[in-house]
């Protein structure tokens, strides 16, 4: 088992449009060839691009609610319209605090709606509408463009509820993973462990953001030394992170 992890920021990558092949990209982007052991990680920003999930606020037209809400709040309603949309349920609205659980499960503020490295004063980025669809899908691209089939992590930063600052996590994965499960497992001194659950495909993303800065252009990262949780088949994806409502002590 390697104790020793590489992780290298891939740079060289084009201003992705929709339509564009992120992992096609990747896989040309890397000039010692990837390996099948490898773990590719890429914003989810670079991946909503390829995949058209951007928006205009100038083409939204905000409702009843959102206007109260961004009232409420001190937002622009036209942002808030879209967040609404993204949006399953609203967890909190306070304190100039929005939190909503997505369409597709993630707990998050302002479900996502990105405007960081967006280009003009009112473009939006939207998160991937299936994540971990999109992680096979790189995956898939990356093996065409190279030969090696790495697993992909799709990674976003999101907030934590008690403490302070962001953290990349893993929004979508494929051929990693995720977690890895201690439980009934031994530590060090022999005592059994019970809650023990590793969040690997989080903690990849978390170690990719180290490094690359945010304004650095370096939407990919590749990380070696973790082959013994990538696999060959997809994967259950980072939807298995999510805690069911039934365990959250917080709703």
């Amino acid at each position: 088992m390697s104790n020793r992890l590489e992780v290298i920021a891939l740079a060289g990558l084009p201003e992705i449009e929709e339509g564009m092949s992120v992992g096609g990209l990747v896989a040309a982007a890397v000039e010692d060839g990837l390996r099948d052991d490898d773990v590719v990680v890429v914003s989810h920003k670079v991946v909503s691009k390829a995949e058209g999930r951007l928006r205009d606020l100038g083409t939204v037209t905000p409702g009843e609610r959102a206007s109260a809400l961004a009232a409420e709040l001190g937002k622009d309603a036209r942002l808030v319209e879209l967040i609404l949309a993204e949006a399953r349920s609203v967890i909190r609205a306070e304190r100039g605090v929005l939190i909503v659980e997505t369409h597709g499960g993630w707990i998050c503020a302002n479900a996502g709606v990105d405007a960081s490295n967006m280009p003009g004063d009112d473009a939006v980025a939207l998160l991937p509408e299936d994540a971990d669809a999109s992680a096979a899908r790189i995956r898939g691209e990356i093996a065409a463009g190279c030969g090696s089939s790495p697993a992909v992590v799709v990674a976003d930063s999101f907030s934590r509820a008690w403490r302070v600052g962001q953290v990349d996590v893993a929004i979508g994965c494929a051929g990693l993973a995720p977690f890895d499960d201690w439980r009934g497992r031994r530590d060090a001194t022999g005592r059994e462990l019970t809650a023990t659950v590793v969040a690997v495909a989080d903690e990849v993303a978390g170690a990719a953001d180290l490094a690359r800065e945010k304004d650095a252009g370096a939407p990919a990262v590749i990380v070696r030394g973790l082959g013994r949780h990538v696999t060959r088949e997809r994967g259950p994806g980072a939807a298995a992170l999510r805690r069911a409502e039934t365990d959250d002590l917080f709703r």
